[in-house]
Parts: structure tokens; sequence; C-alpha cells
């Protein structure tokens, strides 16, 4: 759990990103050692994914947020694509819908939650409507101030309910956003997704990065706490990640249900009904 704690942000610490190390790998010697270590892992993920499916009283809500190019849809590729898709769902935010405008700003979240027994992943989330509309005044000061503790209250009432709740903030520098940025204008697979509005987007980086703070600080709480995850090396990213998620996993100490009958009474009526060699053709 050492390396949890470190990455972890503690409630009411005030976190600085510039003096957080976006290339560092705490906790592991190098790419070799964390891509074996990842495959070792998953497994186990996937033995305690069945026990949380099996037990069916509690869920598991994983937050990725970054800044563009940050390597959410990599997380998803590397550490959830090795789960059992049928208890693992992942949700990307986008610009809200009409009808979602229409409602609250966690109505379309709330939705979402993952139902008892799975693992959801939000790609992007709730925090963007105090990340972007924050950045580009799309909302009062007042209004996108109150919604920390708006937040906090909903997080609390997940915890509440059965729900734990892991957000991770992919941290990466700027020099590693350009240069992921420029290779995908040069790849033809994914220079599809890019728009001028993308290059826009970084002239906001350090207001971006003050927003990100004040999420930090006001919003990593004991019942969904906050993790910077140092992510320039997207292997460290992806071996960190997993062994937090791990770790969590373990400490909820996932238990299989009791079965549905006595397993000896099973037993002898399995054994009865197959002593006769099977069912016999009518007229035999």
């Amino acid at each position: 759990m050492k390396i949890v704690e470190k990455l972890r942000v503690e409630p009411g610490r005030r976190i600085k990103l510039r003096h957080v190390a976006a290339d560092a790998t705490p906790g592991v010697k190098d790419k070799a050692e964390a891509v074996e270590d990842l495959a070792q892992m998953l497994p186990e993920l996937r033995k305690l994914q069945y026990r949380l499916y099996a037990e069916n009283r509690r869920s598991v809500l994983v937050v990725l947020q970054a800044m563009d190019a940050g390597g959410k849809d990599g997380v998803v590729r590397h550490v959830f694509s090795g789960l059992n898709p049928q208890g693992c769902r992942v949700t990307a935010f986008k610009a809200p819908s009409t009808s979602e405008l229409d409602h609250d700003f966690l109505w379309r979240v709330h939705r979402a939650v993952p139902p008892y027994g799975e693992i959801g992943v939000f790609n992007r989330s709730h925090y963007e409507d105090v990340l972007i509309v924050r950045v580009h005044e799309l909302v009062p000061k007042d209004v996108w101030r109150r919604r920390y503790a708006q937040i906090n209250a909903f997080e609390r009432y997940l915890a509440e309910t059965g729900v734990t709740m892991l957000k991770f903030l992919l941290h990466i520098s700027r020099g590693e956003q350009t240069r992921r940025l420029l290779d995908r204008v040069e790849d033809p697979e994914r220079n599809w997704k890019l728009s001028p509005a993308d290059a826009e987007e970084r002239k906001y980086w350090d207001d971006y990065r003050r927003a990100y703070e004040d999420v930090l600080h006001e919003c990593s709480t004991p019942d969904a706490p906050w993790y910077v995850i140092p992510s320039d090396h997207k292997w460290y990213r992806n071996w960190a990640i997993a062994r937090v998620l791990l770790a969590h996993l373990r400490d909820m100490r996932l238990q299989f249900p009791e079965p549905l009958a006595d397993p000896d009474s099973l037993r002898r009526l399995l054994r009865g009904g197959s002593a006769g060699g099977g069912p016999k053709k009518h007229g035999a």
C-alpha cells in the first residue's frame, strides 16, 4: 500500500502540480519491471472482479481526468480491457446534450454510476463542471464554486450506498502533451480526431492547471480520494493505476455468496439424475 499512499492526495492537502514530476516513476524501477508486474496483476484483477460480480452488494467507480492527450483511452485499453466486459462499463462524458442541460449537472452522471457487482470507468466526468466551465467562464464563479460541496455530498452518498470511488488525475507535462499531439497529427489513424480547437485549448494550460489544483484540494476526501498519477511514461501510468485498483479491491475483502442450496443435496440430485443414463425416448 506504500505506493498507493504516495500517490493519494490527502484531504485538505494543497498541491502545486508544477512541483510534481510528470515523468517520475515511484514504486517501480523501469519499463520492463512495470510491464511484467502489470501482466501479473491482471489475472488477480479478473478474479476480484468476478468476486465483486458474484457478491453483488457493492460496485467500483473509476474516474479518469487529464489534460488533452493525457492518456485516458490508453488506460482503458491497457488496464480495463483485460477485465470481463460483462462486468465493466466505460462511459465517456462529452459536451452535454440538450436533454442533459435540462437537468442538474449531476443528473447524467448519477445515471451512469455502475450497478452493484460491476466496475464503472468514467472517461472524463462531473469534474468537467468545475474545470472547463470555469476556464471558459461558461457559468458564473459563484455557481461553479458551489459545485465542490455538491460533488462531495454526491460522492459521500455513493460511498454510503456501496460504491468504492477512485479518482485519477493523469498528470502530464506540457512538453509531453506537445509531443503526443504532434504524433497524432502524423498518424492517419488518429489525426481525424484532432481539430483547431485542440490547439486552441493549449493556450489555457495554466488556467486548467490551477483549476485541477483546486479540484484536488477541495474534493479529495476519505470517501472518494484523488490520486495524481505521473503519466509522461505510459507504462508507468498503466502500472500505477492497476496497482491502486488492485489494492482497493483487496481491501474490500470480497466474498462469494452462500450457495442457494445445500451442496450435498445438489450433489445427490445431480448424481441421481444421471444414474439412468439420461432421459429415455418415448416408446423405448
